[in-house]
């Protein structure tokens, strides 16, 4: 683990400082990712770390772009006989990525290979679920896994004469904090979001335990079909639609919902739904007012049950010599280590993916100088995934999303009631998820 490669990092520098023998280059290992900016910047950072604590790999990462572009590239690179060792495959290509037969290096045997001590029970359950196998098999390795969360504005709470401490718990509380503030002149909308289909359709929906497509949300095979279409998601997307006419919900745009954060950012809206990943860009933006972090809202009928996972994994490619699979697997221990996880937690706010991090995390006072860092933790483990609230496993679901965006302006614009537009949703992806069965049939 990390200690272990600083100690063989030292003994290294102690041999090269007494001797003259020819030092022989590292194995380069190739690795593909969709982190720009300051995200990007901390990827490098383990990158580099990895790189100085041995002498025998080096890993080499490369920006390919969006997570879209990336698995693209790797898809045609591997055609092409270019791969990288590693990509970097976000939450949705997991079907993609799992029906690709010949393409891929499980992790589990990967691991196994080479000899690496690899305990899957160390990975949170909610993160490790998402990327295994009907047989309980890792197939990636876990990276930068998030879940959504709600942010809010607690001087804005405080000028509309509502307690900073206590946010909304429900969407009802939702609807009623949001006319207070307005009606205070404190902030001009209740809430924003990033991310309807993830957030507001798919988080919504695990969030209440209510299903998302059959055999257990696609992850019991090809033949599933989607379930957007009942009740409580079109109430949920009625209401969507009713408060954005009340001007108590503005809607921050398709796909990642770019519009969204100024809009918190500004103070023009009170709380803002996303990732908890985005939770540095968020204290770092936020140069006016204090921040608060909570759970998603829920319906008052409804308990909750837990969130779903969003972010990517690490998936290995074949095709490269049994020697530098042997890096990768090494970098994979290091990675997974709880020093190096928990590290990355606290600089980006993605989860820590074992539970010795977020132990180690705990350890450190992190939560307690960081209040709300630990929100997303407590709200994806708040009860024992079900069928319904484990993730999601269909192919083609990047062109699905596009679909949900496309369908939910619909909504908006009043083209469409929320239930001719989920009827028209479900349609569609069950007509894409056909395709991808026929292409993977065998």
């Amino acid at each position: 683990m990390a200690t272990r490669h600083l100690m063989a990092s030292l003994v290294a520098a102690a041999t090269l400082a007494g001797t003259s023998t020819f030092a022989f280059a590292a194995t380069e290992i190739t690795w593909w990712h969709a982190m720009g900016g300051e995200l990007g910047a901390k990827l490098e950072g383990v990158a580099n770390a990895y790189n100085a604590s041995q002498s025998d790999y080096k890993i080499v990462p490369v920006y390919k772009g969006s997570y879209a572009e990336t698995l693209t590239a790797a898809i045609a690179a591997f055609r092409a006989g270019q791969q990288p060792h590693i990509v970097q495959v976000f939450e949705v290509g997991t079907g993609t990525m799992m029906a690709a037969k010949g393409a891929v290096y499980p992790v589990y045997q990967l691991m196994k290979d080479a000899g690496e001590d690899f305990d899957p029970k160390a990975f949170l359950p909610s993160v490790v679920g998402y990327y295994t196998d009907t047989e309980g098999n890792m197939l990636s390795m876990p990276f930068n896994s998030s879940t959504p969360v709600m942010y809010y504005n607690k001087n804005v709470f405080t000028k509309a004469g509502l307690d900073p401490n206590t946010p909304p718990k429900t969407w009802e509380d939702v609807e009623a904090f949001s006319k207070k503030i307005m009606e205070s002149g404190a902030a001009k909308c209740g809430f924003t979001t990033g991310w309807v289909s993830w957030v507001q359709t798919e988080n919504f929906s695990a969030w209440h335990n209510q299903q998302i497509g059959t055999l257990e949300n696609g992850f019991g095979g090809l033949k599933t079909e989607l379930t957007f279409n009942n009740p409580l998601v079109a109430k949920h997307w009625g209401n969507l639609k009713t408060w954005q006419d009340a001007g108590i919900f503005q809607y921050g745009g398709k796909g990642g919902g770019n519009d969204a954060p100024p809009k918190f950012y500004s103070q023009e809206c009170a709380m803002y739904m996303n990732s908890s990943a985005s939770r540095a860009g968020v204290l770092a933006n936020a140069k006016d007012f204090e921040v608060g972090i909570s759970m998603l809202p829920h319906y008052a009928d409804v308990k909750p049950q837990n969130s779903i996972i969003g972010g990517a994994t690490l998936w290995v490619l074949q095709g490269k010599a049994d020697a530098e699979y042997k890096g990768v697997a090494d970098f994979f221990s290091y990675l997974s280590s709880p020093e190096v996880q928990a590290q990355w937690h606290q600089d980006t706010g993605y989860l820590p993916i074992t539970q010795a991090a977020y132990e180690l995390s705990k350890q450190q006072g992190f939560y307690e100088k960081n209040p709300g860092a630990d929100v997303s933790i407590k709200q994806i483990t708040l009860n024992a995934p079900t069928a319904n609230s484990k993730g999601l496993r269909f192919g083609s679901y990047v062109q699905i999303r596009d679909i949900i965006d496309e369908e939910f302006q619909q909504v908006l614009s009043g083209a469409k009631t929320a239930d001719v537009a989920l009827n028209d949703l479900v349609k569609r992806g069950n007509a894409l998820l056909r395709e991808f069965e026929a292409a993977n049939a065998n």
